[in-house]
Formats: C-alpha cells, structure tokens, sequence
C-alpha cells in the first residue's frame, strides 16, 4: 500500500502561518531599509533643491525639499566665476600620484613582512601600529616644520609627501593581511616553472590580491580627495588649491559667501568619487585564492 500523502489541515494551517509570517518580517525590512535609505538621502536631496535654487538662504518657509524657481546659474558660475577646474585638476593629480606612489611602496613592503623572516619584524610592525595610531592632527607642526625645511610648502608636492607618508602604512597593512591568506604553495609551484620573485609577485600574486589592490587604491583616493587639514593649512596659493581647499573658500566670509554655489560645488566633488567607487566595488571582494590549490 501506498504511505498517505494527504497532509493534514493542521499541518497546513501551520505552514500557512510559518510562510506569512515570513513574508511578513521580509517586508517588513524592506520597508524599514527603504525608509532609512530615504532618510539618509534626505540630506542629499536637500543639498541638490538648495544648489538649484535661486534664494541664498537655507531655510524656506514651505519647508520644501526643492526651490520653487529652478536654474542652474550656481553650476555655471563655478566655472565662470571660480576656478574650479584648477581644484579639479590638482586634487586629481594629488589623487593619481599618491595611489601610485602608495602602491609602489606597500607593495614590496607588505611581500617582504608577509613572506620573509627578518630581526626586528615584529617590532617594526608594532612601531608602524604606534604611528598609525597616532592622530596626524597632533603632529601638524611637526609636519609642517619639515615641509618648510626641505622648501615645499605651499606646494603640491608637500601634499604629495604628506599623504605618501600618511598612507603608506595602510596600504602595507592591507596587503599584507591579504597576501597571508595566500598559500605559499602557489609560490612554490611558480618557483619551480621557473619564476623569479619578481614574476612571483607581479604574475601571481598581484592578479590573486586584486581585491586588496581595489580596496586600497579607493581607500587612498577617498582619503586625497576629502582631505581638508593639510590641505588648507599648508596651501596658500590659489593656483595650488584642492577641491577640499576650494570649498572652503567659498565658504570662509559670510558676509560673501552663497550657500547655493557651495552646495552646487559639494555635488560635483562629490560625484567623480562616487562614480570610482561604484566602478571598483565589483572588484572589492575577497576569497579569490580559494581552490587555486588543489590537493
């Protein structure tokens, strides 16, 4: 005889309820997500209303999230007015060179700690901690007295060696945390093909340490991008100013300052970055070693 398939209205009803009250706690995050998201966004989209508005103030009595006159005069007089396209051209210029240059240094940096055995290893990492975790903040007139000293202040390439020097140690720890997860066997396997350490490096583990790579080199260009203290410290010359140094400008008398163009000018600085970040994230992802070792 056949076992009875038939399930039992019980059953049934139990299921039913299990199966609402699922949908229901799913729904129910949505609609929380949906809601948080709108909120955080609000701040967004009261930026993008001001920067299309005609009035220079920051409170209407509508309480409206957008003008009621639209006009993109603020965008036009960033670029007619204002030499944004110079803040534009140094800031990437900044960025550009300092992922370059931090790549270049952590990299070998982060092999030889990950792989090699040397004296002192581990103290030079805890003394890299110690300087990591010291607030660059308390030690902007150091930073500034050397600057002086080699004669590159009020420069770029003071920025550059600034944020070099401030970045670098991030870099190193991110990839050598990375380049630990990758089996030396790999290495091994490459050594006896016939590989140098350089081929090692370049041919196998940097297409392995993507991620890391994607990681750090959006890390360090968010960092130059928004970087504000050294920025508006050591650089005087508007020839010389960043996008952080700019916006600050427009904003340093209040007496001439409109908040319409700040924040028409907070929206094109923000987006170039916002778009890099949306292009690596594919990238920004672990895990891609496993199973490059087969047993």
């Amino acid at each position: 005889m056949e076992p009875n398939k038939a399930i039992s209205p019980e059953i049934a009803r139990r299921k039913a309820i299990k199966k609402a009250k699922t949908v229901s706690k799913v729904a129910g995050l949505q609609v929380f997500f949906i809601v948080l998201c709108f909120l955080t966004l609000l701040p967004i989209l009261y930026a993008l209303g001001v920067s299309f508005g005609e009035s220079n103030s920051l409170l209407s009595s509508s309480l409206s999230l957008f003008p009621e006159t639209w006009t993109v005069d603020n965008y036009v007089k960033l670029f007619t007015d204002y030499d944004i396209l110079t803040w534009f051209g140094n800031t990437i210029l900044l960025a550009v060179s300092t992922v370059v240059l931090v790549l270049t240094i952590s990299i070998p940096a982060a092999y030889a700690f990950s792989r090699f055995r040397f004296r002192f290893k581990g103290a030079a990492i805890r003394f890299l901690i110690i300087l990591n975790a010291f607030p660059s903040v308390l030690s902007l007139y150091s930073i500034y007295t050397l600057i002086r000293e080699l004669r590159l202040s009020n420069s770029i390439y003071g920025l550059l060696l600034v944020y070099v020097g401030t970045m670098a140690i991030f870099g190193l720890y991110n990839l050598k945390g990375y380049f630990d997860t990758i089996p030396y066997e790999i290495e091994e396997a490459a050594r006896m093909d016939g590989c140098s350490t350089f081929q090692v490096i370049t041919r196998i583990l940097l297409p392995l340490a993507r991620p890391a790579l994607a990681v750090t080199g959006v890390m360090v260009l968010i960092y130059v991008w928004n970087e504000y203290i050294f920025a508006t410290t050591f650089v005087s010359n508007p020839d010389f100013y960043t996008l952080a140094s700019g916006l600050y400008g427009l904003q340093a008398q209040e007496s001439t300052g409109s908040w319409p163009v700040f924040f028409a000018a907070s929206l094109l600085v923000s987006a170039p970055i916002l778009a890099v970040f949306m292009l690596a994230q594919r990238h920004m992802v672990s895990g891609l070693s496993s199973g490059g070792v087969k047993e």
